[in-house]
């Protein structure tokens, strides 16, 4: 007769293999329930969740798709087939409109834009014009924009004329920060300052050229202070005079003269010292032909034939 034998496993293999089996089930648990917990934290629930996820991976997928057009051109071809039907469509610019000018020509501002002229509407680089524009002497500032179907619009901010610059063999019209704006006949300066005895940009070249320019604004915006020192005087100022590239003479309208001290805030004290003087003596208009006051607050003041009188006199006395 047979004998059957069966292989057991001890009491401490079983006790072992329970042990881990029921450490496998513990760590399973745990993670789903940590998982599950901090799912339960957010503000959605799955399907909102599983929409979300799916909509990330589209549009990584669209990025990616997009950097190797650019890469590979498609991006190009598409603008320019877009532009295309654009202009078929009618949108194109016919028609340029100019707005804010004033004392500029005009005509510079179209020969600017002109380029422009029969371009579909997305191919107009607006800031490139822009750009363009704000190097011509007049502009200030200016503003580009579309007018669909058809118009580019134009708007231009214009430099205020502020002074009329003397130089060696013109006129220069400049605005109250000393820029440049066009050449003048004497006969068209009204009654704006005349400033001389200020650098000539135009007659130097590269790094030069720049660092005179930035004299003359500096020389313009230091001479508006100045004569805001004393308001009342402004508009009693026809000229003014840099005198050795450290002082300013000014000249009044009547033709008299008065020679300021050097340094800005001494020249400011005297300039306010004279106006406190003619608001009492009416200097302005008066026989005195010159004031000099670069030694403040002395004033010397000549009057024309008063020296020869006096010596006329003198003689007619001791004879």
């Amino acid at each position: 007769m047979a004998t059957v034998r069966r292989q057991t496993r001890g009491v401490r293999q079983q006790a072992r293999a329970q042990d881990n089996s029921r450490r496998v089930r513990k760590a399973r648990s745990t993670g789903r329930s940590f998982a599950g917990r901090m799912l339960g934290l957010l503000p959605f629930t799955d399907e909102q969740l599983r929409r979300t996820f799916t909509v990330l991976i589209l549009l990584a997928a669209l990025a990616g798709a997009w950097f190797i057009a650019s890469v590979s051109g498609a991006t190009a071809l598409a603008t320019q087939q877009f532009a295309t039907v654009a202009a078929n469509a009618g949108f194109e610019v016919h028609r340029v409109e100019v707005r804010g000018v004033e004392r500029m020509n005009q005509m510079t501002v179209y020969e600017r834009a002109l380029g422009q002229r029969d371009l579909a509407m997305p191919q107009v680089d607006l800031e490139a014009l822009r750009a363009a524009l704000v190097t011509l002497p007049w502009v200030k500032d200016a503003r580009v924009s579309r007018q669909l179907p058809d118009v580019l619009v134009i708007d231009i901010i214009e430099r205020e004329p502020h002074a009329v610059l003397r130089r060696a063999d013109r006129l220069m019209l400049v605005d109250a920060e000393g820029v440049d704006l066009e050449p003048v006949a004497a006969k068209d300066t009204g009654d704006l300052l005349m400033i001389a005895g200020l650098p000539d940009p135009s007659r130097s070249n590269g790094a030069e050229r720049e660092q005179m320019r930035g004299q003359v604004r500096e020389g313009v915006g230091a001479l508006s202070a100045l004569l805001l020192a004393a308001p009342a005087l402004r508009s009693e100022v026809a000229h003014a005079e840099w005198i050795g590239n450290r002082r300013w003479n000014l000249t009044f309208r009547t033709g008299q003269q008065l020679a300021l001290p050097e340094g800005e805030d001494r020249a400011a004290a005297a300039l306010v010292s004279f106006a406190q003087a003619d608001g009492v003596h009416r200097l302005i208009g008066g026989e005195v032909a010159s004031f000099d006051m670069r030694n403040p607050p002395r004033m010397f003041m000549r009057v024309p034939g008063r020296a020869e009188a006096q010596e006329l006199a003198k003689l007619e006395k001791d004879s």
